[in-house]
């Protein structure tokens, strides 16, 4: 499994949800704080500021994205000056049309189970349109702004997709940006190192195998000891540590989106009984499986 999906598959919680706004000057959202969502915008057309409390104001240009990876609060307003007013949903027309068009959205996101890795992503992103640079975002922009533009025989189905799609470029985008240095901190470190990366690859790709530190090192082609420093360096947790936090995500997730039943979770993430698997959990979650699936889904 690729870790970078798996980790979007697994904290996102529904289909993501989102709004299309036209504004007219002069005009100032304020996005309050929003614990346990990941929210976007993507500025479809026009100009606007980019406001962030202790920042100064950052110009925002055509098919820029903002993201705010754990839902704090930000505004955007036509001018640095004009007063902001909380962003409502859906928005109101515009009068007489609007010179600015906004995509606005977010994830909720499991709130006790985010992962760290977006913990590394700056509380409010801003990634500017560069020609040459992230054309796989670019390209989904496009899409995106076409579909919602001018909808058609599918759009309710593809929107949602290309907004998953739209998640992953944003987080691929700004890795790309990051600087990659062996040994570093960080999940742009870790997901750039070989080493490390082959041995998160590997917990994901078979989170039911009996991994140690010293298999996993194997899979790095790195000493033990050199492993798990690098290891505990770049992700912040050591590797059985991550192994657990992980395994346990991957069983949230099934208990949450599918029938299995708690024999075949545990089988799947790697305990050797669901007794196993609810001591665990309960440990973790502060509830048992059944009762957690029960909360999931009512």
């Amino acid at each position: 499994m690729d870790v970078l999906s798996d980790v979007i598959a697994s904290m996102r919680i529904g289909r993501p949800g989102f709004a299309r706004a036209e504004l007219r000057s002069p005009w100032g959202m304020r996005f309050p704080p929003s614990p346990g969502t990941a929210g976007f915008t993507v500025l479809l057309r026009g100009s606007c500021w980019l406001l962030v409390d202790g920042r100064e104001p950052i110009a925002v240009g055509p098919s820029d994205v903002i993201f705010a990876p754990r839902g704090d609060g930000h505004g955007l307003a036509d001018n640095p000056a004009t007063p902001l007013v909380e962003a409502v949903h859906p928005p109101p027309p515009p009068a007489g049309g609007g010179d600015v068009v906004t995509l606005c959205g977010g994830y909720r996101l499991d709130p006790n189970r985010t992962h760290p890795l977006l913990q590394d992503v700056p509380a409010v992103l801003h990634l500017p349109a560069r020609l040459g640079r992230h054309d796989d975002l670019r390209s989904t922009l496009g899409a995106l702004g076409r579909e919602l533009e001018a909808p058609r025989p599918g759009s309710a189905a593809l929107v949602p997709l290309l907004l998953d799609m739209l998640l992953l470029h944003v987080l691929r985008a700004w890795f790309e940006d990051q600087p990659h240095e062996p040994g570093g901190a960080g999940w742009a470190a870790a997901l750039a190192d070989r080493s490390i990366s082959s041995a998160l690859h590997a917990i994901h790709r078979d989170p039911s195998h009996g991994w140690t530190v010293q298999s996993l090192a194997e899979e790095a082609g790195l000493s033990r000891a050199a492993f798990a420093r690098r290891f505990s360096a770049a992700v912040r947790q050591p590797p059985l540590t991550y192994l657990t936090w992980w395994r346990l995500t991957t069983a949230a997730s099934m208990l949450r989106e599918t029938d299995a039943s708690l024999e075949q979770v545990a089988f799947q993430v790697g305990y050797s009984s669901q007794y196993a698997l609810a001591n665990a959990f309960k440990r973790e979650y502060g509830v048992p499986p059944g009762r957690f699936r029960q909360t999931a889904r009512a």
